[in-house]
């Protein structure tokens, strides 16, 4: 069969999990091919052999040697591709189509004979600060491990890449089921620092809005509940997956490796505690930022009214003394329009006023 082929990924935005109507079920297409990197690695206790685009027979050969295998993807693979890998590692064709509509599954545990077939959410922060949720994609079988993930962004297998390579490391004396375990382990852990940079955001977003709440205050706080939306759909299945493999006698998975499947349980639960806490945090912090800006309006309010009390009897004295009678028509027709000192007289009635007014809002506590 012909090597493994690496398409050009197509430019723009990429279409993914387009169904066709009436297609019978496991029908592999060609929408977005996208294959960046194609990474076979076969180990034991001796050591680690990597190649580069390994082409059918090469699969073939190194399963054939009986050492483990671990077959990484990156990219969204066509249907040659998922077609060969179907064929040289025993893949159903559902599980296949699942990879190849990549975006749309939700995180899940399926068994297919004596293959295990695991969706997993990685998530990762553009540089523009939305989420981007990614999906991974594991096979565990007998002596083998095929994953398929995202080729835009960093590559989330390379600590376990790294590990592998150490001749210091245990994992290669490990069956294939640890493997995949690491490889679990490592798309939930990825979670941590991610919730990490939010509950700092949080705070920083907390002293903004009690220092002094501005509209851009609110458009952060909604921009972060929506990233916790998407975070909370993007982890909250992967316990569910973690608890079905626990749950579940496969005889894929060995008892020894189930110790650690339940220590990454933990994690999975420790994730979504984490993230239940941030997202009442966010929503607690709109209901303060609506408060801070009610406050706000009250105290303005408040100053306005003051000021305008302040005026009345001012406008009232003003009013009186513009009225313009005519001061011979009488003796009492306004006698203060012709004292020489009336307009400083007057304006000494205007400050007295509102000094005591002013005094006495005080005393109440009104500002």
């Amino acid at each position: 069969m012909a090597a493994i082929r690496r398409p050009e990924v197509a430019a723009g935005r990429r279409r993914l999990g387009q169904i066709t109507p009436g297609a019978s079920p496991g029908t592999l297409t060609d929408q977005v091919p996208g294959v960046r990197r194609v990474v076979l690695k076969s180990y034991s206790r001796d050591g680690v052999e990597t190649r580069e685009d390994p082409d059918a027979a090469a699969c073939e050969a190194f399963r054939a040697r009986g050492e483990r295998i671990w077959l990484d993807i990156a990219g969204v693979p066509d249907s040659a591709l998922l077609g060969m890998l179907g064929e040289a590692f025993g893949l159903h064709r559902l599980a296949l189509e699942d990879v190849q509509r990549a975006g749309t599954q939700r995180p899940k545990v399926d068994q297919y004979e004596d293959v295990l077939f695991v969706v997993l959410n990685d998530v990762e922060r553009q540089p523009a600060g939305q989420l981007e949720i990614e999906q991974v994609s594991l096979f565990l079988g007998p002596s083998f491990v095929v994953s398929f993930h995202d080729a835009d962004g960093e590559d989330p297998f390379e600590p376990v890449r790294r590990r592998l390579d150490s001749d210091a490391n245990p994992m290669r004396g490990r069956g294939s089921d640890y493997l995949f375990y690491a490889l679990v382990d490592l798309v939930i852990d990825r979670k941590f620092p991610l919730l990490e940079d939010f509950g700092d955001r949080l705070d920083a977003l907390e002293a903004q809005v009690l220092e002094r709440a501005t509209p851009d205050s609110a458009r952060d706080i909604q921009q972060a509940r929506r990233s916790l939306h998407v975070l909370r759909r993007a982890i909250w299945p992967e316990r569910d997956v973690v608890a079905a493999l626990l749950r579940d006698d496969n005889a894929l998975i060995r008892p020894e490796t189930r110790v650690y499947l339940r220590d990454c349980y933990d994690h999975a639960a420790q994730v979504i505690e984490v993230l239940e806490t941030y997202r009442e945090t966010a929503s607690g912090l709109m209901d303060i930022y609506v408060s801070a800006i009610s406050n706000r309006l009250n105290d303005i309010m408040r100053v306005l009214t003051v000021i305008a009390t302040i005026f009345m009897p001012l406008s009232f004295l003003a009013s009186v003394y513009g009225m313009n009678f005519d001061r011979d028509a009488g003796p009492f027709a306004m006698p203060e329009l012709g004292w020489a000192w009336g307009y400083p007289a007057i304006w000494g009635v205007f400050l007295t006023i509102a000094v005591a007014m002013i005094v006495w809002f005080r005393r109440r506590g009104f500002f």
